[in-house]
């Protein structure tokens, strides 16, 4: 196995579970019709690392098992994860405020639907893309701007990102 392969997984692991860890500690807050999930502030790392991609679907993946959720949003809002962390990737040369936009906009258009017909919760749709936009934009928005601008001047440090842009 090359070098590379082996970071890819261990930043991929560790990304799931700091994920993970979040989203358990901060179960009260992360899940419902009104939730701020504090681990969604991870989804800015695929501005990082393609690692992240994998991580966040994954640490989604295992964070709503554990969190309780029922199989739809298990699935869905795990895909959503994914699908907002693909396109934060393609949009990594962009802004990081570009770059939350995806998982921004991928959980308002998922997580109502879920919470609606998995839950049979009875808040109207356009209420909850609202209620949940404002968690997602408060998570992945705000928090994930924080952490970018943490990590920016750092990113060689911890990531080891010259390796992935040689493989590529």
């Amino acid at each position: 196995m090359k070098q590379k392969d082996v970071l890819f997984m261990t930043q991929a692991a560790m990304i799931a579970a700091v994920y993970v860890a979040l989203t358990y500690v901060f179960a009260a807050i992360s899940f419902g019709e009104v939730q701020l999930r504090i681990a969604e502030a991870l989804t800015i790392l695929p501005m990082f690392t393609p690692a992240a991609v994998p991580g966040l679907f994954v640490g989604c993946l295992i964070g709503n098992i554990l969190g309780g959720a029922v199989l739809p949003d298990i699935i869905c809002g795990s895909l959503a994860t994914l699908i907002g962390a693909v396109f934060t990737w393609k949009l990594r040369t962009r802004s990081p405020f570009l770059g939350c936009l995806p998982p921004i906009l991928a959980n308002i258009i998922v997580v109502p639907f879920v919470l609606k017909y998995a839950y049979g919760t009875n808040l109207p749709i356009p209420w909850m893309m609202l209620t949940v936009g404002l968690g997602e934009v408060l998570g992945c928005g705000v928090l994930g701007c924080v952490l970018y601008y943490a990590l920016k001047n750092h990113k060689e440090a911890i990531f080891h990102t010259k390796q992935f842009e040689m493989a590529a």
